[in-house]
């Protein structure tokens, strides 16, 4: 075989194959997506204003000052945020991010799916190539279908271990339960001892120094929430009626008082 042979054949080689996906410029968006290839930039990072967040001072001030400090290259904590849906826990990452770049601080948030947390080895060495401090954000971590496989990654990922994150990435991450173990344990997954099943998801849950909890909440507490919201922006409204809005919906929650808080502004000729 000539050399020009193998040179048409090592060319027809690079065409077929997909060149590698080039990551963005890590210093200059607010925020970003890792898709398990590569980094994209948000084209518009438009987080909750951290004001408008009501019902949840004690969580948002928690997560605000630990971030702060991590911005600062100081000393801070993987976050595990849990508890109901709808009462803040995905909207408070992002909005103490927004907060903290509005006071000057060069932070960033970068957002993962759960699906690809086997790609997170490569993810951070990316990572490590820059200084700058980042918040990657993990939302609604669950094991049902994973298995423990998944926990064991993550765990690992969080302490120790040659893949552990770098000293710039703190991991935010989201779940509707305390202890990170799934909902029904079969007799398969330990046949010998079950409960070790359970010790081994549970510890992924002790590895976040944070444990920040977010609960539902009673009509009156819903009602001040709604209120917070419709006079931050000016609006009058009836209590009555955002009561029958959120049992129309069936959930009394930080997010259906928003909801009907847009709806408020709407009927108004207002844009939030």
């Amino acid at each position: 075989m000539t050399d020009a042979l193998l040179a048409r054949i090592a060319d027809a080689l690079e065409r077929l194959a997909p060149p590698p996906p080039l990551s963005a410029d890590l210093t200059a968006a607010p925020a970003y997506v890792w898709d398990g290839r590569a980094i994209r930039a948000v084209e518009a990072f438009a987080p909750v204003d951290y004001a408008l967040l009501t019902g949840i001072d004690a969580q948002k001030g928690t997560l605000l000052e630990n971030t702060r400090r991590h911005a600062a290259g100081h000393a801070a904590h993987d976050v595990l945020l849990w508890g109901a849906r709808g009462t803040g826990k995905s909207a408070v990452v992002a909005s103490v991010v927004g907060q903290l770049q509005g006071e000057g601080a060069d932070i960033a948030l970068l957002q993962c799916a759960i699906d690809e947390l086997a790609s997170l080895p490569a993810l951070f060495s990316l990572l490590r190539a820059t200084s700058r401090p980042f918040i990657l954000f993990l939302d609604d971590l669950g094991f049902e279908e994973e298995g423990s496989g998944s926990a064991r990654t993550l765990r690992s990922l969080l302490q120790g271990g040659t893949a552990a994150r770098p000293s710039n990435v703190r991991l935010y991450v989201t779940s509707n339960r305390r202890h990170i173990v799934p909902r029904h344990l079969s007799e398969q997954d330990d046949p010998i001892n079950p409960r070790d099943v359970v010790d081994d998801r549970m510890a992924l849950s002790d590895r976040f120094g944070l444990s920040l909890g977010f609960h539902a909440i009673d009509q009156d507490a819903y009602v001040a929430i709604v209120a917070g919201y419709a006079a931050t922006l000016g609006l009058s409204f009836d209590p009555r009626e955002a009561i029958q809005w959120a049992t129309q919906r069936g959930s009394r929650s930080g997010r259906v008082a928003w909801q009907y808080v847009v709806e408020l502004a709407g009927r108004n000729g207002l844009v939030v």
